[in-house]
């Protein structure tokens, strides 16, 4: 095997548009997951399998872009947290009014509304929460107390459309809607024209008003949510969690994955091959042997085992890849020693009295370098693909969202049954996409590694 320079790596590489296509691939993930790493704060990823995390969105919407392809929009899911606040008072009562505007322009009724506010009070104010429609009809939907307290408190409370109070009260303003209601539900009702069962388009102004008597109350979270059909870029799943996210952060975990495996693997059964060829002989002999048992191993199998025997953490299952794919590496390194090592300059150093070590590093493991590197780049998609296989299986770490637990858990909630195909194809096309940028430049390296494909 011929010494290859970086330099005309570089330029043989540079020649590859195979090379060049799996490069522009590489830094578009490398650009996608720094951006993902600066951008997304780190709680939203630590909380992935927190419910509480993803309270306020919808679950299973479809992502916002299919709205353009459609005659009939769908709704889309909305979190108003910026509210136009009035205070007012009038003797011993004072008012705090908050109000929302939202414009709804949908053919179909939204999935609900829930509001979710913290109020910082004495005594029990008076909470009462309203809706001005586009056809300037005021609807009252809820009046209650809050809890008594006899000292200053901070209260949080999530209402919901849903709450029986809110239809009932809907229910005695039957007289302004010329059809049943009992058939409705609170949002259909509110969202819904007074002739006919059909959405009510314009501009609507929710109100929440807060009184308080000798004392002085103040909401000071407040947040309205109009519970839509479609939310995000790729919508959400059946847990309501942003599936866009864990797409952006499955991307730095997909090639932490790949390239620490491939780097540890690589880097190993170089180390072990060559010093095994180096050595010959008995070493030699009882080298390959151990790498035959490891070989022999079914790999799958003995993860799966190893995942439920001892843990599914994905650092773990790191370590578990790193232990197997060493085994091939080091089988072509001990091939490569021992042409090498029969060269007259590695006699003469050997003579000169070097060490085994300084030999084995400065004379043999440079000349393997060019098939390390086509070796690493052939080895990511391999690590990725395996875990993604272990997470789809239900092996994986549950706490990390990479793109093999996005598709275990659309496997686990039916999601292809029920044509969720934006749970389903986005993760799949990123372990395809980035599994055939590391085979583009795998090949092309390999192509200059081995001069007899260039032929």
């Amino acid at each position: 095997m011929s010494s290859i320079s970086p330099q005309e790596i570089k330029q043989e590489f540079l020649k590859s548009k195979m090379g060049i296509a799996g490069i522009t691939i590489l830094a578009i993930l490398v650009a996608t997951s720094i951006i993902t790493i600066i951008a997304i704060p780190l709680e939203t990823f630590q909380q992935w399998n927190n419910p509480e995390n993803w309270i306020s969105y919808p679950k299973v919407a479809t992502p916002v872009w299919v709205n353009f392809f459609m005659t009939e929009k769908i709704p889309e899911h909305m979190i108003l947290e910026s509210p136009n606040i009035e205070t007012n008072s009038q003797g011993t009562i004072s008012l705090t009014s908050h109000q929302f505007g939202l414009i709804f322009e949908y053919d179909d009724f939204p999935n609900d509304f829930i509001y979710e506010f913290s109020a910082e009070y004495q005594d029990s104010p008076l909470l009462q929460m309203s809706v001005i429609r586009p056809d300037g009809i005021k609807l009252e939907l809820l009046s209650t107390s809050l809890p008594f307290s006899s000292s200053k408190t901070i209260h949080s409370e999530r209402i919901f459309s849903t709450d029986s109070t809110i239809k009932k009260n809907l229910s005695l303003q039957s007289e302004i809607f010329t059809f049943d209601l009992n058939e409705l539900s609170s949002e259909d009702i509110v969202f819904s024209k007074t002739k006919t069962n059909e959405s009510l388009k314009g501009k609507y102004i929710f109100l929440i008003d807060m009184y308080s008597v000798n004392s002085q109350a103040q909401i000071i979270e407040s947040k309205l949510i109009i519970g839509g059909k479609a939310f995000g870029l790729m919508g959400t799943d059946e847990l309501r969690r942003d599936l866009a996210i864990g797409l952006l952060w499955g991307t730095p975990l997909a090639l932490f994955i790949g390239l620490v495996v491939a780097f540890a693997s690589v880097t190993m059964g170089l180390l072990y091959g060559v010093y095994a060829g180096f050595k010959g002989k008995k070493t030699d002999e009882t080298m390959m042997r151990f790498n035959d048992v490891i070989y022999a191993l079914p790999v799958l199998p003995f993860l799966i085992i190893l995942s439920v025997t001892i843990s599914n953490s994905i650092f773990v299952m790191v370590g578990f890849l790193m232990v197997f794919g060493w085994v091939g590496i080091a089988k072509v390194a001990r091939s490569m020693s021992l042409q090498i090592k029969t060269r007259g300059y590695v006699d003469a150093a050997s003579m000169m009295g070097q060490k085994d070590s300084k030999i084995i590093l400065k004379h043999i493991l440079p000349q393997l370098l060019p098939y390390a590197f086509a070796s690493i780049a052939i080895s990511v998609p391999a690590a990725i693909t395996t875990e993604a296989g272990l997470s789809f299986l239900g092996l994986g770490d549950p706490s990390f969202p990479t793109w093999g637990q996005i598709l275990y858990d659309a496997n686990t909630f039916g999601a292809a049954a029920r044509g969720l195909w934006w749970w389903i194809m986005p993760p799949g096309v990123m372990i395809a996409i980035t599994g055939l940028a590391f085979v583009f430049i795998g090949n092309a390296l390999d192509v200059i590694v081995n001069p007899k494909l260039k032929r």
